[in-house]
């Protein structure tokens, strides 16, 4: 499996010896050591979230600017899309063909030009308290996933919040607790023996003897500890955490869930035979399962050389399984009830650098939007005329992030209360984006 780094040189498997890694411990649970709508339309029931780690370049991808300069506009040529008068650059081409079931912001911009920063902000909608480096793991406020989690929940069985096949620097509960952890889906369900560790109970282990294991070690921790009912206890949030686990290895629906190879051989070749393709197949399966909320997580977008060279050989794949899942879910009636977003913690420099890349630019990036209510076939903002800065309808990251609550019936003006008992908005900002609230 491909394993991608960004400009820190830290890969997707250093997000595992974040958060909950000196807390849980042992089979499927020890792979998971990461640490109001209109009432004319259906509420959002779920999110996918295509974290794409690094910051993917705007120019490269739906915001190319082929009037500028050829060291601004870059080696691409662009395509026309479905809607009228909107390009996209040349590798988008499925995407494009498709472009009236979703919407695109070209406005988002803020002010943390760095991955641990910029990753935190958009991944939480608060901006970091205290300057982050650019290699800094944060969580100063709990993210998207987590609060959903929270908020929402997942049928018996069922874990509300999955992550593939990481956490995001940034993904984790902070100060809500383990027990609204994503759970991570590291092994790569393209691998014809895919299988999630314990999602089965192991050989040789029948239920009776399963839950008697699992009484035994509840008696002992009783004897262990003493509960104290008044105080936040951490233990108990682990053993929440564990009690999911416990549910997930005995639940049909989740088992049902992760046989991707139930799926028509045509559908798993629409999306692509590879790691992301069958990554976002596994996502929709989850959805159908009752999970509100699944992370994407794909990392190797930080190019700060031989971008184009990158692009010609990924972006064909991306936009094939990014399209086929917003098809799919659109043909099979949950597009109108689940999200999909795509998008990183920035956009690149509008100057082609010396080694033939472009650098960290949180001026100006763009944000793909599906689902949950949302009107496709627009545009919402714009960046200036060679792509320096989103200067038409200027959005915020907590823009973003009050729209995806909002959708999912979720105030983002809601007050939590830290361990300390200090008070802590959801999102200082709650006014959503409302082109895409229907």
């Amino acid at each position: 499996m491909t394993s991608y780094r960004n400009c820190e040189g830290i890969t997707r498997r250093n997000c595992l010896q974040l958060g909950l890694s000196g807390l849980l411990t042992g089979g499927f649970v020890g792979a998971l050591r990461a640490a109001g709508g209109s009432p004319q339309r259906k509420q959002a029931k779920a999110c996918i979230l295509i974290w794409m780690d690094g910051g993917p370049s705007h120019y490269e991808t739906f915001d190319p600017k082929p009037e500028a300069p050829v060291e601004i506009r870059g080696e691409f040529d662009t395509i026309p899309t479905k809607i009228s008068g909107v390009h996209y650059s040349q590798h988008m081409k499925k995407l494009a063909a498709n472009a009236d079931k979703y919407a695109i912001i070209r406005s988002i911009r803020h002010d943390q030009g760095n991955h641990g920063a910029g990753n935190h902000y958009m991944m939480t909608g608060a901006p970091p308290r205290i300057p982050v480096g650019c290699g800094a793991f944060v969580s100063y406020h709990p993210s998207l996933g987590s609060v959903v989690a929270k908020e929402i929940g997942a049928p018996p069985g069922v874990p509300p919040y999955f992550s593939m096949p990481d956490m995001t620097r940034s993904g984790g509960p902070n100060f809500l607790g383990a027990r609204y952890a994503p759970f991570l889906v590291d092994a790569d369900p393209n691998n014809p023996q895919f299988r999630i560790r314990d999602v089965v109970l192991p050989s040789g282990l029948n239920g009776d003897r399963f839950l008697g294991r699992k009484d035994l070690r509840a008696k002992v921790d009783r004897l262990q500890r003493i509960a104290d009912e008044a105080a936040a206890d951490p233990a108990r949030e682990v053993d929440n955490f564990y009690q999911q686990g416990y549910q997930l290895v005995t639940s049909p629906a989740a088992q049902q869930a992760f046989e991707i190879q139930r799926e028509p051989d045509a559908i798993r070749e629409k999306y692509g035979r590879n790691s992301f393709g069958q990554r976002a197949l596994l996502a929709r399966r989850l959805v159908e399962a009752g999970v509100p909320f699944i992370t994407l997580s794909d990392g190797g977008w930080d190019h700060h050389t031989k971008l184009f060279e990158a692009y010609n050989t990924r972006m064909p794949n991306w936009d094939q399984t990014v399209a086929a899942l917003i098809d799919d879910l659109h043909d099979r009636g949950m597009l109108e009830t689940t999200m999909v977003i795509a998008l990183g913690e920035f956009g690149r420099t509008p100057q082609v650098n010396k080694d033939v890349g472009r650098d960290h630019w949180s001026n100006a990036m763009s944000v793909l939007f599906a689902g949950g209510g949302t009107p496709g076939g627009q545009v919402i903002g714009a960046t200036d005329k060679k792509g320096y800065a989103a200067d038409e309808r200027v959005l915020a990251p907590e823009n973003f992030v009050s729209t995806i609550y909002k959708k999912l019936g979720i105030d983002p003006d809601k007050i939590y209360y830290t361990h300390e008992g200090r008070p802590s908005h959801l999102v200082s900002n709650p006014n959503p984006i409302r082109e895409l609230m229907g």
